[in-house]
């Protein structure tokens, strides 16, 4: 493809995901883009459905796929920046995969690759050599590999969740980090005290709600209970709404609500805020053309939730969904315990390389949780015995694959950012 017909493919594929987000609020979207502007990993965060648009046209490659590794429940924007900590419904900080607005159902190697590719470019970004970039996906997908067979193979030899009991490095520093994050200081942060009761505060992007849609958001908050397991929280009393518009790289134009609740006591200090937040297609789910998934859902907000209770193991007690508008929304709790892994503090080889090892095996854990051990059917055979049966046949041609994968793919986000930049700056993108 000449550049000429790459920029035109690259303006095709954009305005087909967000022409219509783009047309309702172009002034968000074109500070997504300025944010993605930024650096060829800032692009390729912002640009999965390009990433996919690819991976069934110039980049389509089936090898070790088959009937059941092409339907393995996936994280669907699986790159280095979606790492992070959160609070399990057992009280336990874990560090694992997070972000589950892309989740769907397909070939389990389009997440490694989208991983290897990221780290080709992070790597990149860091001046590292590419012999350091090859050794750094070999590494991660050695331990996925390893990861997963001990899994298959009954767990006893499988290192399990990343908590405080066995991080290492980085990753320990990270969730230490977390701990030390309190409900008070998140709730000092949002919300301020008004005649001896807590609101939210107003700010940049943060708007008051009118009565009547105030009405639907309660009424779509009674709804989302329902959709909550039997040991749900107990607090169900609003106090008070505000809309937030996303203005993140992910997030352009979506209207998100929060909702702040009462908590277990009438202690300030005890309240909690959940977000509502409008859920769309996946960039994958363009791509997939499979009635069984599509049809598994009842909404975006409804796939989003089952997604990240299948993919993530003792997840958050307050995630749930809801519609609004009929519009399928995602609910859950803007938590205090949330800290995401800052690659700008993680340099050096030997550092980077016991960080991608560890991101290795969570994947490993995150691809084999939603199976026919798992309480979702739409996955109904065992996930990490498919894998293996496929790599095993030859894993160092599965290596190899993905290392190739990494140095090509960075090579095109990088030219891309580079067209990117300049259909941008010169108004080649309709609606901006």
């Amino acid at each position: 493809m000449s550049p000429e017909a790459r920029a035109d493919f690259l303006i095709d594929v954009l305005s087909r995901e967000f022409g219509a987000l783009m047309a309702q609020d172009p002034a968000s979207f074109r500070r997504k883009f300025r944010k993605m502007a930024a650096s060829p990993f800032a692009f390729y965060r912002g640009s999965a459905s390009l990433f996919y648009a690819d991976l069934t046209g110039a980049y389509a490659d089936d090898s070790f796929l088959d009937e059941r590794t092409s339907r393995v429940w996936i994280h669907g924007d699986l790159h280095a920046e979606n790492f992070g900590t959160y609070m399990n419904s057992g009280g336990r900080l874990v560090f694992n995969v997070n972000d589950f607005d892309e989740a769907y159902v397909g070939p389990f190697s389009w997440d490694l690759k989208r991983f290897a590719a990221s780290i080709a470019l992070i790597g990149y970004g860091k001046a590292l050599s590419d012999d350091v970039i090859t050794a750094l996906v070999t590494t991660f997908a050695r331990a996925y590999l390893t990861e997963l067979r001990a899994i298959a193979a009954g767990g006893d030899d499988a290192i399990g969740s990343i908590t405080l009991e066995n991080a290492t490095g980085v990753l320990r520093r990270v969730l230490q980090q977390a701990r030390l994050n309190t409900r008070v200081d998140l709730l000092a942060g949002q919300t301020t005290i008004d005649e001896y009761e807590r609101r939210f505060s107003l700010g940049d992007g943060v708007y008051d709600v009118d009565p009547e849609t105030a009405a639907l958001v309660q009424a779509a908050f009674d709804d989302y209970l329902g959709t909550l397991p039997a040991t749900r929280p107990v607090a169900t009393n609003i106090k008070d709404i505000k809309l937030r518009k996303g203005v993140g790289i992910g997030s352009a134009g979506l209207p998100s609500y929060n909702l702040l609740l009462e908590g277990h006591t009438e202690a300030l200090e005890n309240d909690v805020i959940i977000y509502m937040k409008q859920a769309q297609v996946p960039a994958v789910a363009r791509w997939i053309d499979d009635p069984r998934v599509k049809g598994y859902f009842k909404h975006q907000g409804h796939r989003t939730a089952e997604s990240q209770r299948a993919l993530q193991a003792h997840a958050d007690p307050w995630l749930g969904y809801t519609s609004l508008g009929g519009v399928g929304q995602l609910v859950a709790e803007v938590s205090p315990y949330a800290a995401d892994l800052d690659w700008s503090d993680v340099n050096e080889p030997e550092e980077v390389t016991g960080v991608v090892a560890d991101l290795g095996r969570a994947v490993a854990r995150m691809h084999s949780v939603a199976d026919d051990e798992s309480s979702h059917d739409l996955v109904d055979f065992s996930t990490e015995e498919a894998i293996v049966a496929a790599v095993d046949k030859d894993e160092a041609g599965f290596v190899s694959h993905l290392v190739d994968f990494a140095h090509r793919y960075g090579d095109q986000a990088r030219e891309d950012h580079q067209d990117f930049v300049d259909v941008f700056r010169n108004g080649r993108l309709p609606g901006l």
